[in-house]
């Protein structure tokens, strides 16, 4: 079987890059942290990710690397991990607190000794500064009580955001993957189903087709749930008539792409059609703006104004675009606020979401920054479904 997924040269080459920032930036080591929810910073460095405990990577300014888990990992870390030289370690055990009394504890020193840090006046930068415990910065202090300890967010953000052809490629399948399962959900979507059975039918396509995971909490919501930007699927009954938010995805290598749209199971009345093609021509004037060079603000304070030139203002809950990748969402966001430029082979989903009086919509896919314009990386959107 040829899968679709990031060679091994390529995790060498990302440590080798990120050990060339930590030395620019004054720094002796790189300290990122991972839970299994949100794995991206650790699985980018090793292709680990974990379950249940934590897990962090270690790379010095000299280019070494150790990964750090907890003490139930070691063999599974073993065997699937590009980093192996390996620490568990009782900072990374899972919230259920266990004492491990038979168990001896590797520490920070001994990870850092491993890829050359000597002394304790050292400068250690943590990227992914939300994900690091208070037991992970108690553990660091108490090895290094001497230590500078800085965020370094922006050595990840500059790693993670421009993306290799590897990991577009990866993106790619995942949506094929999800437009598969997207397809067979509105084959089946009639009133008298629950919304988690719509979900049960797409993570069926999505592991028969490839997907490892689902690359979020795959989105069916009907009616006046369609109106939480952030939600979970229920048990409630799909009736004729109700509006049903779609959002599926399915992970790649880590690679969590999604597609989302509304689908009405039958007419849309007025209302929910004047909100439907709003949304929709929003998420067009979006897609037309995006290209290399680019000021992001530029194009959130377009966004914004669009909403509020045609009277939508009261819906408005975000940005136009959030970056994409080993998480559906991560880094950078497109706000108002965004002082970036928009470069060649950053990835974004277009996400455009608006929350009405009763209901809300949201049309989404991923796209790649090039030098005139973006790249589609799925199928076009934008059909409005009535079944």
């Amino acid at each position: 079987m040829n899968r679709v997924c990031i060679p091994d040269y390529e995790y060498h080459e990302r440590i080798k890059k990120a050990a060339e920032l930590t030395q620019k930036a004054g720094l002796d080591v790189l300290l990122v942290n991972s839970t299994e929810s949100d794995y991206a910073n650790v699985r980018y460095f090793s292709g680990f990710w974990p379950l249940f405990e934590r897990a962090g990577v270690a790379i010095s300014a000299s280019g070494g690397a150790a990964l750090m888990v907890g003490p139930e990992c070691k063999i599974f870390a073993a065997d699937v991990s590009r980093i192996t030289n390996i620490f568990p370690s009782l900072y990374y055990r899972e919230s259920a607190n266990p004492a491990y009394p038979e168990f001896k504890s590797s520490t920070y020193k001994d990870a850092f000794k491993s890829i050359g840090i000597a002394g304790n006046r050292i400068r250690i930068g943590i990227g992914g500064y939300l994900d690091m415990t208070v037991a992970m910065l108690e553990g660091l202090k108490e090895c290094y009580p001497d230590a500078e300890i800085v965020n370094a967010d922006d050595i990840m953000i500059k790693l993670r955001t421009i993306k290799s052809e590897n990991e577009l490629n990866c993106m790619r399948e995942g949506f094929r993957i999800v437009e598969l399962a997207t397809k067979e959900v509105i084959k089946n979507l009639k009133p008298g189903v629950t919304e988690l059975q719509m979900v049960g039918i797409a993570q069926r396509v999505i592991y028969e087709n490839g997907a490892e995971y689902e690359g979020l909490p795959m989105y069916v919501f009907s009616e006046k749930s369609t109106r939480h930007a952030i939600s979970r699927p229920g048990y409630r009954v799909i009736n004729d008539g109700d509006l049903v938010q779609l959002n599926l995805s399915a992970k790649v290598d880590g690679y969590s792409p999604s597609v989302g749209m509304p689908v009405c199971v039958g007419k849309l009345t007025p209302e929910k059609r004047k909100y439907v093609e709003f949304c929709l021509e929003a998420h067009k004037w979006t897609e037309s703006k995006l290209r290399a060079g680019v000021l992001a603000s530029d194009i959130a304070k377009g966004f914004y104004k669009f909403y509020e030139d045609n009277g939508f203002l009261d819906g408005f809950t975000y940005g136009p675009c959030h970056g994409t990748g080993l998480i559906e969402v991560e880094a950078p966001w497109m706000e108002t606020s965004s002082d970036y430029l928009l470069s060649e082979n950053m990835t974004f989903q277009v996400d455009t979401f608006i929350s009405g009086p009763s209901f809300g919509i949201r049309w989404e896919k991923g796209i790649v920054i090039r030098k005139d314009g973006c790249e589609s990386l799925c199928s076009p959107i934008g059909k409005i479904h009535e079944i």
